[in-house]
């Protein structure tokens, strides 16, 4: 039997409009979050971005005002104990605290041996840097000659006398605390010998004849007071041999 003629044809199927619909609403509700989820991360990380700054700025500012604390007090000590005149306070180009300790009037002449005035005022220097509010800063100790030749069995040269004299004001930190709930850690300190390779004046004139002044004036002992780390710890490397671990030990 043969269809009528003229007879309706079936609608096409287009269910799949519905599936692509459904898909299309999916992304776009996808960007739209990651959208918002990138601008809140934005926002976040600006937040903390300007926490961290200002935090830094803080610290920075902080530890300015302790600098100039302790720079404050110190010449509050030196002016207590009347030794504006031969103790000379500073700043140098690296930012640190410097003092200055006229040779003569801290040590005996052509020795490493403290005079007696010097001690209390350096007594009183240790006790101010004592305070654990200044345990961050770390302190170097320079000694400085004149050019005059020195040789004697103990100070062959001006090397052994600018750094005995150096090593002498370091000790005298230690010593002082020792045993105490304030002693120093070894690790903030260091000396150094210069003899007369820095002069602050010319020792001699035009003529090659001495300048008393100038040598008297190079003969110092200079203390720098800074933030900066002037030890690095020594790492002693280790090593596994099978199944136990064996530390190396230099000898």
């Amino acid at each position: 039997m043969s269809l009528p003629k003229g007879g309706h044809e079936e609608p096409e199927d287009e269910a799949w409009l519905m599936t692509y619909a459904d898909m299309i609403t999916l992304l776009m509700a996808f960007f739209v979050l990651l959208a918002s989820v990138s601008k809140v991360d934005q926002e976040a990380y600006d937040k903390v971005a300007s926490g961290i700054a200002e935090d830094r700025t803080n610290a920075k500012n902080r530890e300015q005002e302790r600098k100039q604390t302790l720079q404050r007090d110190l010449k509050d000590v030196v002016s207590t104990e009347g030794a504006d005149q031969v103790v000379t306070m500073g700043v140098d180009a690296q930012g640190n605290i410097t003092m200055s300790f006229d040779g003569g009037a801290f040590f005996k002449p052509g020795t490493a041996e403290l005079q007696e005035q010097a001690i209390p005022v350096l007594r009183s220097i240790v006790e101010e840097l004592a305070n654990p509010l200044y345990t961050p800063f770390n302190i170097s100790v320079e000694g400085h000659t004149d050019d005059e030749p020195i040789s004697t069995p103990r100070y062959p040269s001006n090397w052994e006398l600018s750094g005995g004299r150096a090593a002498t004001v370091v000790r005298f930190f230690f010593d002082t605390k020792k045993g105490t709930d304030q002693a120093f850690d070894t690790k903030r300190f260091r000396a150094l010998a210069y003899a007369d390779t820095q002069p602050l004046r010319a020792n001699l004139d035009m003529q090659g004849n001495p300048i008393a002044e100038n040598r008297a004036a190079n003969r110092r002992v200079v203390m720098r007071i800074g933030r900066k780390a002037i030890y690095d710890a020594v790492r002693t490397p280790t090593f596994r041999r099978g199944d136990q671990a064996t530390t190396a030990v230099n000898k």
